[in-house]
């Protein structure tokens, strides 16, 4: 079945809603009484709520946590670095039950916080952290980057691809990983030379903005990699991604890969001629299972590590790019997913998160 035919569920919400940072008033019906009186603060990286990315999509998962237990969920906007550790603080003096921070810049204020309040549950996405206390939610998103990579090699005109990240990081790196490993599969089946830009697995080194926000940066550097022949770009910065998305409009065959959220969907309107997929984290279905849990006082500390066999990550439909990709290219990918789902293929990237 064509990828476009197959339904992927991505929980979306007007923006009006996700600018609303107070509580949202729990269902009148539907929730047991055991979850009304059940709270949650989520505090976001300086990316804001609106980053088209992990805050966003771990907010949206709270606000359907909400509908589905009937808790009492809040949103705590981080503007800069200095409001982070105050931020975690303010969530633990809320006395929620559950605390949830998001990004490895709230690493030190949430281990410090769960060692002084071990009663609270904290989560913290996509970070890895230890503590008796805190759940990492982590995702192995070098699996989907890899038919993302797979798919960028199979539609380039150009042989010539590129992927540049925010920062060095872990959680960064893991998806370029994966796409240059896509790429230099599909060469391997194909016989072809495409070239993928911005990224050298063996040197674990690359193309960087040094930030996640600043979008002129992201339209710079995306530049440079058209000039450079690149009709295909995986951007892995966040906000920093519209930059991209912004170049290839000024460029006739050029297409953006986005992450974290379909960008078809989370971007303006004005993008959507130019994506063609993303890398999705799950993020929605995994907040709503641990509010389940914190619900049920069946919280633990082990890992959520998000993959395609749990549907922790996958790539979006096509959309508008449908007609790029052939009938053939799509059943390969889909062969790919089901060999790395069944363990046959096995995508690797020392940014992996940890099995145990």
């Amino acid at each position: 079945m064509p990828r476009t035919q197959r339904s992927i569920v991505v929980v979306t919400l007007a923006v009006a809603s996700l600018a609303l940072v107070s509580c949202a008033t729990a269902p009148e019906t539907g929730p047991t009484d055991a979850a009304s009186d059940v709270c949650a603060r989520m505090v976001t990286n300086s990316g804001g709520l609106e980053d088209r990315s992990f805050n966003q999509s771990s907010w949206e998962g709270l606000q359907a946590a909400e509908a589905e237990y009937g808790i009492e969920a809040e949103a705590i906007v981080s503007t800069g670095e200095t409001d982070l550790a105050p931020n975690v603080a303010q969530a633990v003096d809320s006395d929620c039950e559950l605390i949830v921070t998001v990004g490895w810049e709230l690493a030190e204020p949430t281990t410090d916080q769960a060692s002084k309040n071990p009663d609270l549950d904290f989560v913290i996405v996509d970070e890895t952290v230890e503590g008796e206390n805190i759940k990492p939610v982590v995702f192995d998103t070098a699996q989907a980057s890899f038919l993302a990579g797979y798919l960028a090699a199979g539609v380039s005109k150009t042989g010539v691809v590129a992927t540049f990240g925010g920062g060095n990081q872990p959680p960064v790196t893991l998806f370029m990983d994966g796409f240059v490993d896509g790429v230099a599969k599909y060469n391997e089946v194909h016989g072809t030379k495409v070239r993928a830009l911005g990224w050298d697995k063996a040197k674990q080194d690359g193309a960087f903005t040094g930030d996640f926000e600043d979008v002129n940066k992201g339209k710079t550097l995306t530049q440079g990699f058209i000039d450079q022949g690149a009709d295909v770009i995986l951007p892995v910065a966040g906000q920093v991604g519209e930059g991209s998305a912004a170049a290839a409009l000024e460029h006739d065959g050029v297409s953006v890969i986005w992450v974290d959220s379909d960008g078809y969907e989370t971007l303006s309107a004005e993008y959507r001629p130019v994506i063609l997929t993303s890398v999705l984290k799950n993020t929605q279905d995994a907040m709503v299972e641990i509010v389940g849990d914190v619900v049920g006082d069946e919280f633990t500390n082990d890992p959520y590590i998000g993959s395609l066999a749990n549907g922790g990550v996958e790539i979006a439909p096509y959309h508008d790019l449908a007609p790029l990709v052939s009938e053939e290219l799509d059943a390969e990918i889909e062969g790919l997913r089901q060999e790395i789902i069944s363990g046959d293929l096995v995508v690797d990237s020392p940014s992996a998160p940890q099995r145990s």
